[in-house]
C-alpha cells in the first residue's frame, strides 16, 4: 500500500514567505528609522523617533502579533548596535511600541477605515502614555543616575512623571500616530503593487480626502513643534 503524501498549498507558501518578507523589511525600516532619528535633539536621555510608523504599518497590514514581532525584534536590533541603554533601554523600548502600536492595530483590525485607523492610534497613544508612566516609575529608579553618578530616588522619579516623561510620550505617540496616518495608505499600496501584500479584502475606503490629509499634516505639525518645544529648540 502506497504511503499518502501531503503536499503544500503554494499559494500558502508563497503567502507566507511574502508575509515573512515584509515583516523583516519594515523590521529593517523601524531599525534605520530610530538611527537616524539620533540626529534630532533628545530631552534629557529620552529620544524621539517615527519608528513606530514602521511597526504600526506592518500592524495594519498583517495583524497586532506582527507588530509585536517587529517592535520586539527592531527593540533588540537596536540594542545589540547603537543603543547605549543596555537591557533596560530594550524593555522600555519594546514596551513602548508594542503598547502603542499592538493597541491601534487590534482596533484598526476591527474597522478597516480612516476612522478606525484614528480611534486605533488615538487609544495606542492613550495606552501607550499610561503604560509608560507606571514603567518609568518602576524601572527607572533602576538604570537613571543624577549629577552625583548615583541612581535617582524613586521620589525624584515620580516628581519627573507630569514634568518630563508624561509630555515627552505624549508628544512621541502624537508625532507617530500622525505620520502612521499620512504614510500608511501610500506604502501599503506601493506593497500591493510590488506584491509583497494581498489585495485587500476589506471594505476600507479607497480615497485618501483633502480633509483627511489636512487633519493628519496639522496634527503632525502640531506634535513636532511640541517636541520641538520640550527639547529647547523653539
Amino acid at each position: 500500500m502506497s504511503t499518502p503524501t501531503i503536499t503544500a498549498s503554494p499559494a500558502h507558501s508563497k503567502m507566507d514567505t511574502k508575509t515573512i518578507t515584509s515583516i523583516a523589511m519594515l523590521t529593517g525600516v523601524s531599525v534605520i528609522i530610530a538611527w537616524m532619528s539620533k540626529l534630532m535633539p533628545p530631552v534629557m536621555f529620552l529620544d524621539f523617533d517615527f519608528k513606530h510608523v514602521a511597526v504600526c504599518i506592518g500592524g495594519f497590514t498583517f495583524g497586532p502579533m506582527a507588530a509585536a514581532i517587529i517592535g520586539v525584534l527592531s527593540s533588540f536590533i537596536e540594542m545589540i548596535t547603537f543603543s547605549h541603554t543596555g537591557p533596560w533601554g530594550f524593555l522600555m523600548n519594546a514596551l513602548a511600541t508594542c503598547s502603542f502600536c499592538c493597541t491601534a492595530s487590534w482596533f484598526y483590525k476591527r474597522n478597516h477605515t480612516q476612522k478606525g485607523a484614528v480611534i486605533g492610534l488615538s487609544a495606542g497613544l492613550v495606552f501607550m502614555v499610561a503604560v509608560m508612566l507606571l514603567w518609568n516609575y518602576l524601572i527607572t529608579p533602576l538604570y537613571m543616575t543624577g549629577a552625583s553618578g548615583e541612581l535617582v530616588s524613586r521620589e525624584t522619579v515620580a516628581a519627573m512623571l507630569p514634568t518630563l516623561f508624561l509630555p515627552f510620550n505624549l508628544a512621541k505617540g502624537g508625532m507617530n500616530m500622525a505620520a502612521t496616518l499620512l504614510l500608511y495608505k501610500p506604502v501599503v499600496t506601493a506593497l500591493r503593487k510590488s506584491g509583497l501584500v494581498p489585495p485587500s479584502q476589506a471594505s476600507e475606503s479607497k480615497k485618501f480626502s483633502l480633509g483627511f490629509l489636512l487633519f493628519s499634516l496639522a496634527l503632525l505639525a502640531t506634535f513636532v513643534t511640541y517636541a520641538l518645544v520640550l527639547a529647547k529648540v523653539i
